[in-house]
This record gives structure tokens, C-alpha cells and sequence, in this order.
């Protein structure tokens, strides 16, 4: 079956619209200027295909706070991708989940500095750790363990 070309170029103009069709997912994220785990994280979600802008802030904490992402959760940098907020390491894997199921949530957390999570890679062994589903008010659920 063909389809009409006005039915292909909405399908492609939408497409750079939503990110289907190859278009990046775009990440914004919010980090200190001297903090390289961030850099290496970043690095990681670039090579996973996202788009990501990053602003050099001298209170992580405080845009955490703007974004509504709970302290208790906090890492080294809060982003911002489509709706939802990213706290610390999450892998890429679980952000592209994320935005497949789009769950009602506030976003994904990763508290603290996991060794082995991304960009915080090292000779050590990893550590086991969870990647939280974080709701509006505050409370979590396990996403997905690594």
C-alpha cells in the first residue's frame, strides 16, 4: 500500500518534533562547574544519542529544589529531559524507558555517587544499585536494579 506524500511529510514533520524517527532527545542538565563524574555522565548520554545542554551552576542543590526533585534523593547533577527530572547517574537505558512507558511520575533518581553507574566508571568493582521511579510527592519505587 502506498501513502500519499502529505501523509509521509506529517510523519516525518512529527517525527522531528517527538524524537521518533532519529531525532535526539533533548537533556538539560544542571552541574558544577569542577565536578568531572558529571562530564563523564554526560558523555555517556551523548553517546546514547541525547542532545544535551549543560549549565554550569554554583547550587546544584537549589535547581534540585526548583525542579521538585526531593533532597533526600540528590546527587551531584539534576537534568531535565521531556517532563521529567533526572537525579545523578541514571543510565541512558532507563531515561529511553522512561520515555517509552511515560509513567506518571516526577522523574528517575540515582542518589549519592554509585561506583560503576555512568560516569562514575572505575577500576573497582561496582556496586549493585537501584534506579528509583520518583512521584510527585516524594515517594519511590525500584525502576530498574543494576
Amino acid at each position: 500500500m502506498k501513502l500519499p506524500i502529505r501523509s509521509i511529510l506529517i510523519a516525518a514533520l512529527l517525527g522531528s518534533v517527538t524524537g521518533w524517527a532519529g531525532a535526539a532527545t533533548a537533556v538539560e542538565v544542571f552541574k558544577s562547574p569542577y565536578c568531572g563524574c558529571c562530564g563523564g555522565w554526560i558523555k555517556h548520554m551523548q553517546q546514547s544519542g541525547f542532545e544535551v545542554t549543560t549549565h554550569n551552576v554554583s547550587d546544584v542543590p537549589a535547581e534540585r529544589k526548583k525542579l521538585g526533585m526531593p533532597d533526600r534523593l540528590a546527587s551531584c547533577h539534576t537534568a531535565h529531559v521531556g517532563s521529567y527530572i533526572i537525579e545523578g547517574h541514571v543510565p541512558a537505558a532507563d531515561i529511553e524507558r522512561l520515555l517509552k512507558e511515560q509513567p506518571k511520575a516526577l522523574g528517575l533518581a540515582v542518589p549519592g555517587m554509585v561506583a560503576g553507574s555512568p560516569g562514575m566508571e572505575s577500576d573497582d568493582p561496582p556496586e549493585h544499585y537501584d534506579t528509583l521511579l520518583v512521584h510527585a510527592d516524594g515517594t519511590t519505587r525500584i525502576f530498574a536494579r543494576h
